[in-house]
């Protein structure tokens, strides 16, 4: 089962806009370091929408290289083409994922049937454990825990990232699905109470720039040190306010700048975040302990 605290990777870029594959390599190891116990490349957050798909597949590439096995590698794998999302799943294999992150299809605005054979198709065509991603604010559709409950029983479809911000739906996730089935929030301001309500960990934003506090937080809960974990979700709230006072991943790309791992640089339509945006995430990075 995935758990515990993991990271929706940024791709670090030069200030001309092309993957910095040293940088990349360099902040994987650091977040491995750090206690970081996945890692995601390629997701929202690791702008999969403006890669080239030779850029997206080096990026998996040399994000299970660095890791060496260290902790999984769960790479982005999802399209609104159910060909296409195949094709990068069948990749993610070939490149030794441990598994896929496979986003429901945006703009096409499936039925729950479509979703359904959507998913199937993908578990049926590859022999690797798929996590699906649940993100209904940026794909339109919201998968039911009803469909869930029948996808999860291919052996194949083993968890869900779940951006909903529903702190219900892992309780009722649970009775559909069964407890073996990895459920892990994709929303940093609710990890805690998902944990609490059955999820087992969270594949965060934040954690790019604060990835010891963030393993901290989920090793204390999962050790039954509940008071220390609520006090590090509190320490970290001003910060997860600033990842999202843009939209992602505008503030953390700008954020992980300030700790050298990354030119400050999105490619478009993510433009650089406002000054006042900028003066936001400094100043919680500094409240948190993560710059003087």
């Amino acid at each position: 089962m995935f758990k515990g605290s993991m990271v929706a990777l940024i791709t670090p870029m030069t200030p001309e806009g092309v993957v910095d594959e040293d940088a990349l390599a360099r902040f994987v190891e650091w977040q491995i370091s750090e206690g970081t116990k996945g890692l995601i490349p390629v997701g929202t957050t690791g702008e999969s929408p403006t890669l080239s798909h030779d850029e997206h597949k080096r990026v998996v590439e040399l994000t299970i290289k660095v890791a060496a096995g260290r902790v999984p590698v769960i790479a982005g794998a999802g399209s609104n083409s159910t060909s296409e999302a195949i094709d990068l799943t069948r990749h993610a294999k070939e490149a030794g994922a441990d598994a896929a992150l496979v986003v429901t299809p945006y703009y096409n605005k499936p039925t729950q049937e479509g979703l359904y054979q959507h998913y199937m198709a993908i578990a049926e065509a590859v022999d690797l454990p798929i996590i699906i991603y649940n993100i209904p604010p940026r794909s339109v559709v919201d998968m039911s825990v009803e469909t869930m409950g029948r996808l999860s029983k291919h052996k194949n479809i083993v968890g869900v990232k779940d951006a909903t911000m529903s702190l219900t739906r892992p309780l009722h996730t649970t009775i559909a699905c069964g407890p073996e089935f990895s459920q892990l929030s994709g929303e940093d301001h609710t990890a805690l109470p998902y944990l609490a309500a059955g999820g087992h960990g969270c594949i965060s934003v934040t954690a790019n720039v604060a990835p010891r506090l963030c393993s901290q937080m989920h090793a204390a809960w999962h050790t039954g040190h509940i008071i220390e974990a609520m006090h590090i979700q509190a320490r970290l709230v001003a910060l997860h306010d600033a990842m999202f006072c843009e939209s992602n991943p505008g503030p953390v790309k700008f954020a992980a700048s300030l700790l050298s791992f990354t030119a400050d640089r999105c490619r478009l339509p993510i433009a650089p975040i406002a000054e006042t945006s900028r003066a936001k995430v400094r100043a919680a990075m500094v409240a948190t302990g993560l710059l003087n």
